[in-house]
């Protein structure tokens, strides 16, 4: 098997990339988020071992260590011997490659000005900010403006004056289903900033898990989380951390539903009798608390004054979604209840309890942020709405007066593409909104669940995928070049990998381990052209997976997007246009895919796990031998229609298997009549 020509490839295309990502001209900044204005002012900095950067103003101390933290990663990637260990307050040198000039300290509140100019001259780099939250913003841009040539490593001339689009940029993380512990919450903290996100929402109760220690509750956690919960130490430590980034943390306790956790426990608090134990499955699942007894409204007034004084942030996520309402309905105190009081039904009894709890999380100077469910009359208009059931919840929050962001069509979870992510706006172009009620849509947050994801893999379904959503938070809306955003996007996932994020190399650790130690090629080269399931399907294949289930398996590894497979889809576009020129690639790729069945085989004799992609094996075997005959010419595509049926076997061939879809049935079926004279 030609192994080595795949192999020869894929160094030749990282060879490519990496020439491409330290050679910016004006064409290939590689800038993600692409800032508001770029202008090319021609010359360049050279950078050399006397880089130094001095701190002017009157900015937070915070900016000093992000600031050495910015110089130790120019240092790491350049290889340069900087002679400044740390930029304090009491930094001097003769004088200063660059100049943060900052005018005031800044608040890590909703609505702060995070704008910058960056001037970089031949001889000077100047970065000015109304504070140091826009000026850490602008130190990201300095890092991925780095270039080279065979003289050494520079920045381009430019002048750039950026600000964001949007006030609320957040990645949620839901701890519960499947608990990370600080380390992956920090690293991922880095990624937020390095991309200039600045909203991290953390999800910290559920039906699987309650991950927060509450001392005046302390069963909460004693009975609801098996042991895997953060210490309120921990959880001040993370909320400093996004805060030394300019990164605001906030909470999420998901009521009255999503809450078996709670009433393992407490359940005196619940709908229906106990006990309770914490559930191992997915789904919506009926264990609510009963919003008919004061004493539940004691208890969440203790619990939320709490959290109150443990996040400084003033909102507070009362989550408020997916309650299906079966204990309500089944308890006759309830019912009586709502009869009593004119309820008619249980979602204006859920209109009640939050009622109930804005005033409690008003009493303790919180605002109240939740899933679209939460949208009602009466509420104040500070409150913000997080549409996650579609753009139509977004649009209804606005007309009545609501702030909004949005989350629908941010699911990483549903395993779509950077492209489909990257084009999803929170007011497009053809929006439907005034433009006031534009105002109120003020950003969007990503959502990370973890039914199907472990610390082994969180990464690889948030990373890079998130930073293409951060540059339609942060860019102008016109920025919606997608072949630009991928090619900007190959660097910055090498460079994410600075952070410690481990989305890139847990991907062969994992293929290590399913080969149990042998060589991974063969099933590197099929895992490569593979994805997940979308959506939800991956719960529908004959796999039921639980909390504790193994996320081991080559779907599992198998990365969100296959950049192969998209790169053999444009070859394909390029040769029906007319280029043939990418023939002699295409075959290439193609051959190594032949090829390659055999040799998994081999590794299946000894991994069983592997053999539930045998079959996608085979087919992948089969349309690579398709489209190589398609290449060579139409009489060669008709001798191998005579003997098979190429439309039967390219249906078969887009079939899962393994719960991961072949990423190739498309662009051979489209060479396939292309060749036959078939639109």
């Amino acid at each position: 098997m030609k192994i080595s020509s795949i192999l020869f490839s894929t160094l030749l295309l990282v060879i490519i990339s990496f020439s491409a990502s330290m050679t910016q001209t004006k064409q290939t900044l590689n800038l993600m988020p692409y800032p508001k204005s770029v202008e090319f002012t021609g010359g360049e900095f050279r950078l050399t071992h006397s880089f130094a950067i001095g701190i002017k103003g009157n900015p937070d101390k915070r900016i000093f260590a992000y600031a050495t933290r910015v110089l130790r990663r120019l240092s790491g990637r350049t290889g340069l011997f900087v002679p400044q260990d740390f930029i304090t307050e009491t930094t001097t040198a003769d004088t200063f490659a660059m100049d943060l000039i900052i005018k005031r300290p800044g608040k890590v509140e909703l609505g702060e000005d995070e704008s910058y100019q960056l001037v970089v001259k031949n001889n000077k780099v100047t970065l000015t900010a109304e504070n140091e939250i826009g000026a850490m913003r602008g130190l990201e841009t300095v890092l991925q403006l780095i270039a080279a040539d065979k003289k050494g490593y520079y920045l381009p001339g430019v002048k750039i004056d950026d600000e964001p689009r949007f006030k609320w940029r957040g990645l949620m993380m839901d701890v519960c289903r499947h608990f990370f512990d600080v380390a992956v919450v920090k690293r991922n903290i880095d990624g937020m900033a390095a991309m200039k996100m600045n909203v991290f929402h953390w999800h910290l109760s559920e039906d699987q898990g309650f991950r927060v220690e509450s001392k005046l509750f302390p069963l909460l956690h004693e009975k609801g989380s098996d042991g895997l919960y953060y210490t309120q130490e921990q959880i001040k430590e993370v909320i400093q951390y996004g805060a030394d980034r300019g990164i605001r943390v906030y909470p999420e306790f998901d009521l009255p539903g999503h809450s078996t956790a709670w009433f393992v426990g407490y359940p005196e608090f619940a709908s229906a009798p106990g006990p309770y134990k914490i559930e191992r499955n997915w789904g919506v699942f009926d264990p609510t608390f009963d919003p008919t007894k004061e004493a539940t409204y004691e208890f969440l007034d203790k619990f939320i004054g709490e959290m109150a004084a443990l996040f400084p942030d003033e909102y507070f996520h009362i989550g408020g979604d997916e309650n299906n309402g079966k204990q309500w309905s089944a308890n006759p105190g309830i019912q009586k209840f709502m009869k009593e009081n004119n309820i008619p039904d249980n979602h204006a009894l859920q209109t009640y309890f939050n009622k109930r709890l804005l005033g409690i999380l008003t009493k303790y100077n919180k605002k109240m942020i939740g899933w679209d469910e939460i949208l009602q009359p009466d509420l104040p208009k500070d409150i913000v709405v997080q549409s996650w059931r579609g753009v139509k919840f977004l649009v209804e929050s606005a007309k009545k007066g609501y702030m909004g962001i949005l989350s629908n069509g941010y699911y990483l979870d549903h395993i779509q593409t950077a492209e489909f992510h990257y084009l999803n706006d929170p007011v497009p172009g053809d929006t439907v909104f005034t433009p006031e009620e534009a105002k109120l849509v003020i950003g969007g947050e990503v959502t990370s669940w973890a039914e199907l994801v472990t610390y082994e893999t969180v990464e690889s379904r948030i990373w890079p995928r998130t930073a293409a959503i951060a540059e339609r938070f942060w860019s102008p809306q016109s920025v919606r070049d997608v072949e630009d955003m991928y090619r900007r996007l190959a660097v910055i996932d090498i460079q994410l990998e600075e952070l410690e994020l481990t989305h890139i190399k847990n991907y062969e650790m994992m293929l290590r381990r399913l080969t149990m130690g042998a060589d991974i090629t063969p099933l590197k080269i099929f895992a490569d052209v593979v994805e997940p399931v979308k959506k939800y399907h991956r719960h529908f294949q004959g796999v039921k997976y639980r909390q504790h289930s193994p996320y081991t398996r080559v779907v599992d590894a198998a990365r969100p997007e296959s950049m192969t497979a998209r790169k053999f889809r444009l070859l394909t576009d390029r040769y029906i246009a007319g280029d043939k020129s990418v023939k002699t690639e295409m075959l290439s790729m193609l051959k190594s895919w032949e090829q390659n069945h055999s040799s998994l085989l081999k590794l299946m004799d000894s991994s069983p796990v592997l053999r539930e992609i045998d079959t996608m094996s085979s087919n992948l075997a089969e349309i690579s031998r398709f489209a190589i005959a398609a290449l060579e010419g139409k009489k060669q595509l008709e001798k191998v229609a005579k003997k098979v049926n190429l439309n039967d076997r390219l249906a078969a061939a887009a079939k899962p298997y393994g719960q991961v879809e072949l990423m190739l049935t498309a662009p051979v079926e489209k060479l396939v009549r292309y060749v036959q004279g078939k639109k």
